[in-house]
């Protein structure tokens, strides 16, 4: 799968889209701010979400209990008044998008009701991210389809058959790029509960690509997930961890975000090739530091030679220590010092 011209897969860099979320706190400079870290931090894409109070909540629906034991809501709040206070202005859209490409950073959003699709379709934005909570709604799934971009969908909180008839709306809409990223939905998550032996078992039973969304407060999992194979990596982050939100408390903040891209490039250095040999740069060593055979004594010309004439030292640049027992027993050619590398023409 390829978005705005980088090549999503095996063999690939890892597709590193840092989450602002709702962390822009209804601050169009804030949201910039946000914007200037991810492409500081060498992020390929910076994700917003984009949604309404009034269409994706039911006034009536309870706190969830994390937000209250966090301290990220009080009693007298609802969800909704939370949700609405978080909204991203739709106006937003084109001029982050063209924020976005003078920072070299690709755009994404994640959106939660079809409007939104539409919106983000009319200024042109390049993929689709679907959140975990939204993978059982089909019409907007499909509507997404419909558009031809890529999609990535999360699926925290899914089992195989929810995965399954998502994709079939995919499908059914017209989207043949798909990938999905394994999820543990809780804020954070246990480390016990996060499970990415998940992405094997989606890679196997669905032939796609996968990756990672993370809610952790650091981002070891992210670079255990890389090191698993996962294509994609999406990772919350602030300005600051004390700004007032639903989501700052749990998100990196920007020398965090930093650090993360530069481990998983690492990683995936160090990860390299699986051909096993002696790489260009153990060269030195791999004569310098194995054994070889050499002269345990002074031996004579004309000596026929005894293990005990015979010592295994470094370096490794004579007869290899395994023919051992073909030196013992033949006849030194001319006079050998203690300590010289044993050669064939030796003998």
């Amino acid at each position: 799968m390829k978005i705005s011209g980088k090549t999503i897969g095996k063999g690939n860099p890892c597709f590193i889209i840092a989450e602002a979320g709702s962390n822009h706190n209804g601050d169009l400079n804030q949201a910039k701010a946000l914007v200037d870290v991810a492409a500081d931090a060498d992020a390929d894409a910076v994700k917003f979400q984009i949604f309404s109070a009034k269409t994706i909540y039911s006034k009536k629906t309870p706190m969830p209990s994390y937000m209250l034991e966090n301290e990220l809501a009080d009693k007298k709040e609802t969800l909704w008044d939370i949700m609405k206070d978080n909204e991203l202005p739709r106006d937003w859209i084109p001029i982050l998008m063209d924020y976005c490409r003078q920072r070299n950073i690709l755009f994404l959003a994640t959106p939660f009701d079809i409007p939104a699709v539409d919106e983000c379709e009319k200024f042109g934005m390049e993929a689709f991210k679907v959140a975990s909570f939204e993978i059982t709604y089909l019409p907007m799934l499909k509507r997404i389809s419909a558009t031809g971009k890529p999609i990535i969908l999360s699926t925290g909180m899914a089992n195989i058959s929810d995965i399954e008839t998502a994709l079939a709306a995919i499908k059914d809409g017209g989207t043949s790029e798909t990938a999905l990223l394994h999820c543990a939905i809780a804020y954070p998550p246990k480390a016990s509960n996060v499970n990415l032996r998940a992405m094997d078992t989606m890679r196997r039973l669905f032939g796609l690509e996968v990756g990672f969304s993370d809610h952790t407060m650091n981002y070891i999992a992210d670079v255990a997930a890389v090191a698993m194979g996962a294509s994609i990596i999406e990772k919350h982050f602030t300005l600051s961890r004390k700004l007032e939100g639903p989501d700052h408390p749990f998100s990196l903040e920007p020398d965090e975000l930093k650090a993360m891209v530069l481990a998983i490039r690492e990683t995936e250095e160090l990860l390299g090739s699986p051909v096993k040999i002696a790489s260009e740069a153990e060269g030195e060593l791999h004569g310098l530091a194995r054994r070889g055979l050499v002269a345990a004594t002074d031996i004579p010309s004309g000596t026929v030679i005894t293990s005990e004439m015979l010592a295994v030292k470094r370096p490794a640049y004579g007869v290899h220590p395994k023919y051992t027992d073909i030196i013992v027993g033949r006849t030194a050619k001319c006079d050998i010092e203690e300590d010289d590398i044993f050669l064939w023409e030796m003998v």
